[in-house]
């Protein structure tokens, strides 16, 4: 009876010191994976598509980011967060814990960085936007990108996007956005296709950049192509003439359109040919789509520029005749003005 007590007694220390080893074990692993870790300044990490987290933590290890890879393994494990771990670049501070990076990584938090490209732009200027954007990496595609085919936008966009990969977004999102609005097009409307709507928005993206003034314009040049009259649009002119590149007289300053020029008949001359111009003339945004896909009524038929920034609306020529004498009084004044400084 006596040997039983003893033996009870005996396997009850046991469990109280194995307990307490185990608690203590507990502590300490909670204590290494908490307190900061020796990375010094803040660095950038990757994690690449498709890596495990072995291969992660062994990469932290040998980069000086944490101390020992075993431990955020274990924690990831405990966790249940072992494939949780998202690829991308992310910003990691001095001093991270193993438990702010797990946290870091299994929610994502990559840099995220940003490219705008306003609307209005020839592919051509887009490219050459996106050649000199060194927030990208990797060569320019080699084939060949239409005109119209790029939304603008302002896009959002991880560490190691190459060039290809945000074009490539940029004709996805227009794919995208046609797809929508031609189904939820008016009815009625001279537009053959989406290729033509996003020609006819290409023009009044070039006409104005005024909110206000796109559905007004829209509305206009459906109601003229509707009537069998010309567009009768000056940026199509600039674009037959020079793709769309500003006009510069011999002293290397901004010019505006000659004679010759509106008289010259090209596929785009929308004062020499019928309905649309062969192809777009920029790259419209999407208030510009779905302007000329679901337009205002209007009884507009004319408008020309105020000289301040928007246009003077007109519904018949007599009208119209009237507003470009303002136009050109106002043009007169400004002449007068610089002349006076």
């Amino acid at each position: 009876m006596r040997f039983l007590k003893s033996l009870i007694a005996f396997i009850f220390v046991l469990t109280v010191l194995a307990t307490a080893a185990g608690l203590g074990g507990w502590i300490w692993f909670n204590d290494q994976v908490s307190r900061p870790g020796p990375l010094m300044v803040p660095t950038e990490f990757t994690v690449d598509r498709g890596e495990g987290l072995a291969s992660v933590a062994a990469k932290l290890e040998a980069e000086g980011i944490i101390k020992r890879r075993q431990l955020l393994q274990l924690k990831a494990r405990i966790d249940e967060t072992e494939t949780a771990i998202k690829a991308g670049t992310y910003a990691i501070p001095a001093g991270v814990s193993i438990v702010s990076l797990l946290d870091q990584l299994v929610e994502g938090e990559v840099i995220q960085l940003r490219l705008t490209i306003p609307e209005g732009l020839t592919t051509a200027q887009i490219l050459r936007r996106v050649e000199a954007a060194d927030v990208l990496s990797g060569d320019m595609p080699e084939r060949e990108i239409g005109e119209g085919v790029l939304l603008p936008d302002t896009y959002v966009f991880g560490t190691g996007t190459t060039r290809e990969q945000f074009i490539s977004r940029m004709e996805t999102a227009q794919d995208r956005l046609l797809e929508r609005l031609w189904e939820e097009r008016q009815e009625g409307l001279p537009l053959q296709t989406p290729y033509e709507a996003v020609t006819l928005a290409s023009v009044v993206e070039k006409e104005t950049g005024i909110d206000g003034e796109r559905g007004k314009v829209a509305g206009l040049f459906v109601g003229r192509l509707k009537k069998g009259m010309r567009l009768e649009s000056d940026p199509t002119i600039i674009y037959g003439v020079s793709q769309g590149e500003p006009l510069y007289n011999r002293q290397g300053q901004r010019r505006t359109l000659y004679r010759s020029e509106i008289d010259r008949k090209t596929d785009w001359n929308t004062y020499q040919i019928d309905g649309l111009p062969k192809t777009p003339i920029c790259n419209p945004g999407r208030d510009a789509i779905e302007a000329v896909l679901n337009p205002p009524d209007t009884d507009y038929v004319f408008f020309v520029a105020d000289g301040k920034g928007g246009h003077l609306f007109a519904k018949t020529y007599e009208e119209h005749q009237r507003n470009v004498a303002k136009y050109r009084e106002f043009e007169r004044q400004e002449i007068a003005r610089e002349r006076g400084n």
